[in-house]
């Protein structure tokens, strides 16, 4: 709005004070208007492109340069970015034999297992297996590092805070000086949670009309949830189920481990198979269906706790 629209009402012209005020880097509050909410459309990477990608990366990027060997998911919008606004998916691939080397950043991070076994992620002190379809949860600040012992790549989803913490200006990395740290306990201290579990937790779990079955991750002290900025989930579809539509402040992103389906963003239809992964922004309308045979399986993170943390979140339904 210009200045003298600014003051149209009051009998004042204010561009000459305007201007005064901008040449002492001050600005007057009636020159501004609470920015309109931007709608954004949701986004799907195709698995084939990406694992395509990732062996790409096995053979032309060598881990010890490039601290990890992982492929970004970057949304369009965000101009080779990130993925959404506050959680970032990516993937990430180690050959047979390597490690990759530890550290620890204020950037809290997950792995989700999609392809390969026989590696592990050590995360302070405690070393963690890793087979299709288990969570390693890996708090802010904590040391960790990764060891493929196998003789096969594996490839997990990397589930990071990043661009949250990196626009808070609060981003900040340190090396331990060493490969590896000490190993001092196996699989304990709730840093895993095995497939297995996963499943037996996403059958106990109630009908959600939004998601199907939805098994919400536990902290490592299993109090709250899974991070204090992330949220991560299995949902499951029956074959030929149909979800209510919704919409809330959170964003998601969501992998799709089994199965087949479509979800319905605001206008777009996102078609999906096993292997993909997609996104849901902020306070889209949506709702998911399963086209498959069999029941669809979708891990996905969130940033629904930070948002409840600072009093944001807000969530409807359609109708």
């Amino acid at each position: 709005m210009a200045a003298a629209e600014a003051g149209a009402g009051t009998g004042m012209d204010t561009a000459a004070f305007d201007r005064a005020l901008a040449e002492a880097d001050l600005a007057g509050f009636w020159t501004a208007r609470v920015p309109a909410f931007e709608a954004e459309p949701g986004f799907l990477w195709p698995w084939s492109a990406v694992r395509e990608a990732l062996y790409r990366a096995s053979r032309e990027i060598g881990i010890e340069a490039a601290e990890r060997r992982v492929i970004k998911l970057v949304h369009p919008r965000y101009a080779g970015r990130a993925a959404t606004r506050t959680v970032q998916p990516n993937f990430s691939i180690v050959n047979g034999g390597e490690v990759a080397r530890a550290h620890r950043h204020s950037i809290a991070a997950i792995r989700f297992v999609v392809e390969g076994s026989g590696a592990t992620t050590t995360v302070d002190g405690v070393c963690c297996t890793m087979a299709p379809g288990d969570l390693i949860i890996t708090p802010a600040g904590s040391w960790h590092d990764h060891h493929n012992a196998s003789d096969a790549p594996i490839i997990w989803l990397d589930g990071l805070d990043g661009p949250l913490v990196q626009s808070l200006n609060g981003a900040f990395f340190e090396g331990y000086g060493k490969d590896r740290q000490p190993v001092e306990r196996r699989d304990a201290g709730g840093y895993r949670v095995s497939w297995q579990d996963a499943l037996a937790g996403l059958a106990r779990a109630p009908e959600d009309p939004f998601d199907g079955r939805v098994f919400r991750y536990p902290s490592i002290d299993g109090s709250s949830d899974t991070l204090p900025t992330m949220g991560c989930e299995l949902s499951e579809l029956a074959a030929g189920e149909s979800t209510r539509v919704h919409r809330h402040t959170h964003v998601a992103a969501y992998h799709v481990v089994e199965g087949s389906g479509e979800t319905r963003v605001g206008n777009d239809t996102l078609r999906w198979s096993r292997g993909d992964t997609f996104t849901v922004p902020a306070w889209q309308w949506h709702g998911h269906a399963c086209s498959s045979a069999g029941p669809a399986r979708l891990f996905s993170i969130n940033d629904r706790p930070a948002l409840r943390a600072l009093g944001l979140h807000r969530e409807e339904a359609a109708g």
